[in-house]
């Protein structure tokens, strides 16, 4: 195996190596940043509709008040509107979700399903517990969901959910008697849950990974094909000069010339001019050598 041959074996080993760690490192954060970009996308939804719960208490409810001393106006609920809108939202967006699902809501449209209670459980279960980021498989590719507990935090919230008698009449009429009562002080009654796709960030960030990769052995090649160029013309070809020339000594071939070896002229200070200086005082020392015995 020539010197060529080795070197380009010993590059691409390298490379391979390399490739291997810079792709199990870049591919992570690419990864995350997918993650992160989904996960800044559902606070967005969130935000909104927080944005639509407190225009509802400081602008709709002031407006209905009159209305609602009399009857019952699920307009004036935060958790109403911001659900109506959102709902709005995802005919047009369907893999874009937001619940305020409850273990026992008002509305039973609100009722959480198996997965939203375990949310909502582990927010019961953990006081500190503030936000919770879970991903899942569907049948429309991957989604995130972020998470936040809803606490009743004030005792003016438990008119309408400590017993029938004390809620509404009106309100009675539309949701009955056996939903959403009971509710305790400090207590987490539900969760409010967005889900975003994962699907086109991560189709991205595969797109991402892959011209990383696709750029990077561009680049490997042309850095080898110019490091061939430069070992072709700063090494194997000084090399192979000295070893045609010592293969010509060796077989007697500079006799025939005369006697003489003719000396390479050295250029700089590197390995490769050590050896042809070396070869040179060999050359001359042979070629005193020689004339010595034909004397």
């Amino acid at each position: 195996m020539g010197l060529r041959a080795k070197f380009n074996l010993a590059l691409l080993a390298a490379f391979l190596i390399s490739l291997g760690l810079a792709s199990a490192f870049s591919w992570r954060l690419i990864r995350d940043g997918a993650r992160d970009e989904v996960i800044a996308e559902a606070r967005l939804i969130a935000a909104e509709a927080e944005a639509i719960r407190f225009y509802t208490v400081t602008e709709i409810a002031p407006l209905l008040a009159a209305q609602s001393a009399t009857r019952f106006l699920p307009h004036t609920i935060p958790a109403f509107a911001a659900g109506t809108t959102q709902r709005a939202f995802s005919r047009r967006f369907p893999t874009y979700t937001y619940r305020e699902a409850a273990l026992n809501p008002t509305n039973p449209a609100d009722l959480a399903t198996s997965e939203e209670a375990e949310v909502i459980n582990a927010f019961r279960a953990d006081v500190a517990l503030k936000t919770l980021i879970t991903t899942r498989e569907t049948q429309a590719g991957p989604v995130l969901s972020i998470a936040a507990p809803f606490r009743i935090e004030k005792k003016e919230c438990l008119v309408c959910h400590s017993t029938p008698q004390a809620a509404p009449a009106s309100m009675i009429d539309i949701y009955g008697t056996q939903n959403g009562f009971g509710w305790l002080l400090n207590e987490v009654i539900g969760a409010q849950i967005v889900t975003v796709p994962m699907e086109v960030a991560l189709r991205r960030a595969n797109t991402t990974f892959l011209t990383f990769l696709a750029g990077t052995a561009v680049v490997f090649g042309a850095a080898l094909l110019l490091l061939n160029i430069m070992l072709h013309f700063l090494v194997i070809r000084p090399i192979r000069a000295i070893a045609d020339r010592a293969t010509e000594i060796s077989t007697g071939e500079f006799a025939a010339g005369g006697g003489d070896i003719a000396a390479f002229a050295v250029k700089g200070h590197d390995e490769i001019a050590s050896l042809a200086q070396s070869f040179n005082r060999m050359g001359r020392s042979l070629t005193t050598a020689m004339k010595m015995l034909d004397g």
